[in-house]
Parts: C-alpha cells; sequence; structure tokens
C-alpha cells in the first residue's frame, strides 16, 4: 500500500509540491493533537475518578501519536521542522483536522459519541496503515492500533451503556448522535473508501445494541481537511499554543 491521497492543501500550509505524504501525516497528526486538548479538558471534572484518570490517560495516547506523527512529517518535509514547530507554529488555518475531533465535549454522553465515533475509524484507519510501503507509519499506526482498540472497547461500551440506561441517559446520548452525525462523513474524504463498510458495521451494531438510531438527515459538513473550520478551533489552539508563542524557543 503506497498512496496517499488528501490533497488540496489550504493557503498557508506548504504547498502540494511537497508530497500528499506529507499532508497526508500532517493532518491525522492534527487529528490526535486536537482530540488530546479535547479530552485533556475533561481532567478533573469527569463524573467519576476512575473516567478522570481514564480520560487523561487517552489524551496522553493521542498526544503520543500527534508527536510520532509530527515528527515524521518533519523528516519527510526535510525543513528542519520538528513536532514543536508544526503543532505550535502554525494557525487555525493551517490545521487540517476533521471537525468532528474539535467540537465541544459538551456533556459526558456527547464526549462518549464523539470518541466512540472517531476510535470506530481510528481502528480501521491504522489497521489499514500498518500495512503501508511507509516502515516508519507502519510503525507508528501498529502502536496507535492497540491503543485505539481499547479505547473503542471503552467508548462503545459507555455509549451502549448510556443508550440502554435511563430514559434521560438515551435521550443524552441520541441526542449527542444527532448533533454529531453530520461530521462523520468527512472523515472518509480523500481517503480509500476500503475501511469505510467496517466503520459502518461497527457503528451500526454498537448503535443498534444502545437501542439508538443513526440519523436519516443526509446533511454532512466538511472543510477541516481544507483548514475551514468552526470558531471552536481558533480558542484551542490559542490556548494550547499560548507558552510557545509567549516565550518562544522555550526548553524544559
Amino acid at each position: 500500500m503506497s498512496e496517499y491521497i488528501l490533497s488540496d492543501a489550504p493557503q498557508g500550509t506548504p504547498s502540494p509540491d511537497l508530497g500528499d505524504h506529507f499532508i497526508f501525516l500532517l493532518a491525522h497528526a492534527d487529528d490526535n493533537m486536537v482530540l488530546a486538548q479535547r479530552l485533556g479538558e475533561w481532567i478533573s471534572k469527569a463524573p467519576e475518578l476512575e473516567e478522570d484518570i481514564a480520560m487523561g490517560n487517552f489524551a496522553l495516547d493521542h498526544l503520543g501519536v500527534a508527536r510520532a506523527l509530527y515528527t515524521h512529517a518533519g523528516e519527510v518535509e526535510g525543513k528542519g521542522r520538528g513536532e514543536d514547530k508544526l503543532a505550535m507554529y502554525r494557525s487555525e488555518r493551517e490545521f487540517m483536522n476533521v471537525l468532528l475531533v474539535e467540537r465541544p465535549n459538551g456533556d459526558f454522553a456527547h464526549t462518549m459519541v464523539r470518541q466512540f465515533l472517531f476510535d470506530a475509524y481510528q481502528v480501521e484507519l491504522w489497521s489499514y496503515l500498518s500495512g503501508s510501503d511507509d516502515e516508519t507509519l507502519a510503525g507508528i499506526a501498529g502502536r496507535a492500533l492497540k491503543e485505539a482498540t481499547y479505547h473503542l472497547r471503552h467508548s462503545s461500551a459507555w455509549v451502549i451503556r448510556l443508550g440502554d440506561g435511563t430514559d434521560e441517559s438515551n435521550r443524552r446520548t441520541q441526542k449527542a448522535l444527532d448533533r454529531l452525525w453530520k461530521y462523520t462523513a468527512e472523515l472518509f474524504e480523500g481517503e480509500s473508501e476500503r475501511y469505510r463498510s467496517a466503520w459502518e458495521s461497527t457503528v451500526a451494531n454498537v448503535f443498534d445494541e444502545a437501542h439508538m438510531a443513526i440519523p436519516e438527515d443526509p446533511y454532512q459538513r466538511s472543510g477541516g481537511r481544507r483548514g475551514f473550520h468552526s470558531e471552536h478551533l481558533g480558542f484551542l489552539i490559542a490556548e494550547m499554543q499560548w507558552m510557545q508563542r509567549s516565550y518562544p524557543g522555550l526548553e524544559w
């Protein structure tokens, strides 16, 4: 497997002549970096101590994947930019994460539905990329797959528990799905469709067990991969980059 199909880089990003491979790596690094920040916002706020610890650990998992991908992207680019430069010195318009991961946390049900939709996607993505001709990417994907598999087990269990729980927990979980479903098609934009059917099967089975209905509205949002984001990402990036922007070159 050698194709990397993400293209149409937004203004301000490195130009496509650097190759689709670099853009591909950067986009998936951004997905994990942004989601790590979102999950980190739950620390000390989760509904129970065990979940507080779990959220922090999941955030660190996504951060670790982001760091590995940024580092490899910098190597592919060949201009001396490492993980800090790529994560902390690009603007909102230069980030290429999907819109799903930048959505605000909302309540616990909203976060779990968002996490489940993304976990189910990443399990298939990393499984596919573990066979990449790029040995470094294949290694990153192989390690990430183990983490994503555990994440999916956790988030799917919560979705089922909440959806199949009380009337109130079902209502909140269904409401979260209704709001987030419109961001799912973008996960597969410009990429291979070969793992989309597996994602759809996983999602359908879990929501069926949770007594939840997948929205029938065909409308879907996109733009994140091209640098067009919601207002939420700007606030997240400002907080995330504050230290490096305020004290350039800071080292621990």
